[in-house]
């Protein structure tokens, strides 16, 4: 595939030096708010998607597909950084292994063998890599053996970046909700919202603007780790949260239900994660809990 684009033989002499140069790969949900935060921010920001219609204005498209490596051929000769969010189209193995393992495989292959040497990457992994269910308070240094696919390849892919060449930092993003994300608060206002008995769910949520905020913020740290959790300072049960989304509505509270009766299958485990470290870098964030998230979707 031709990109119909002029490639800069080195980093543009009119930069200042607070300016990058950065890639997004996989530019969706998250990636398309980090991409309009770093460009309002003055950066020069590449985003590589199929449909590059769906891109704003000011972000400069490279129409390809992550799962071709030849359509990803050439990229611009000069990156900063490089940032990849890609997710995945279904909640199947293949689409999994596409999107968080063969697909990253493919940027990488490419950013050696064109010779591009940013000096980070960062990837947008999941909390899914933990297999603990017993309620446990859970950080970056706990313990993950996942026992299901997702949780696998997003592991592989984790694994596949910090083996590589370049310097890496993961980000395991928790539940995202924000702007067209909204399936619990449907579910409330649609009157469906069901509460398992005798189960303990724990949601550990990030809302999008906070979850592109931390990438923003670690690009621009001396010295980031290489891993991080992202979620917002409370976990939440999930009936707590449907009663509080209901309660707010003044609608009728979610019906209780078994298990073997509910419409739904659950999301999310009985886990509860740590923020930290993420914390410890100075990043405030935008919405702390699902308080004040969900409060502004209402």
């Amino acid at each position: 595939m031709a990109l119909s684009f002029v490639l800069p033989a080195l980093r543009p002499k009119e930069y200042n030096e607070t300016m990058q140069t950065i890639l997004i790969a996989g530019c969706g949900y998250v990636g398309t708010t980090l991409a309009l935060r770093l460009s309002r921010a003055g950066h020069q920001v590449w985003a590589i998607r199929r449909n590059t219609a769906a891109l704003p204005d000011g972000i400069h498209p490279i129409q390809a597909d992550l799962l071709n490596l030849e359509s990803l051929r050439p990229l611009p000769a000069y990156f900063d950084f490089v940032f990849y969010t890609a997710g995945a189209a279904s909640f199947d193995e293949t689409a999994y292994r596409s999107a968080y393992v063969d697909g990253l495989w493919n940027v990488l292959e490419t950013l050696e063998v064109e010779g591009r040497r940013p000096q980070r990457v960062f990837f947008t992994s999941s909390t899914g890599v933990y297999h603990q269910n017993q309620g446990e308070w859970l950080e970056e240094t706990s313990p993950t053996t996942p026992d299901r696919f997702s949780g696998q390849c997003l592991l592989e892919g984790e694994e596949l970046l910090q083996g590589s060449m370049f310097a890496g930092t993961v980000v395991r993003l928790g539940g995202i909700y924000g702007p067209g994300r909204t399936r619990l608060l449907d579910l409330v206002r649609a009157g469906q919202a069901e509460c398992v008995k005798s189960r303990t769910t724990y949601l550990n949520l990030i809302h999008r603007d906070d979850a592109a905020g931390i990438l923003e913020h670690l690009m621009n740290l001396d010295h980031p780790e290489e891993l991080y959790l992202g979620v917002d300072h409370e976990p939440v049960e999930r009936c707590t949260l449907l009663r509080w989304m209901a309660a707010k509505l003044r609608l009728p509270a979610p019906r209780m239900v078994h298990e073997q009766e509910q419409h739904e299958p659950q999301r999310g485990g009985n886990r509860r994660f740590l923020n930290t470290r993420i914390k410890k870098t100075g990043y405030s964030f935008q919405y702390p809990t699902y308080r004040e998230g969900y409060r502004e979707l209402l």
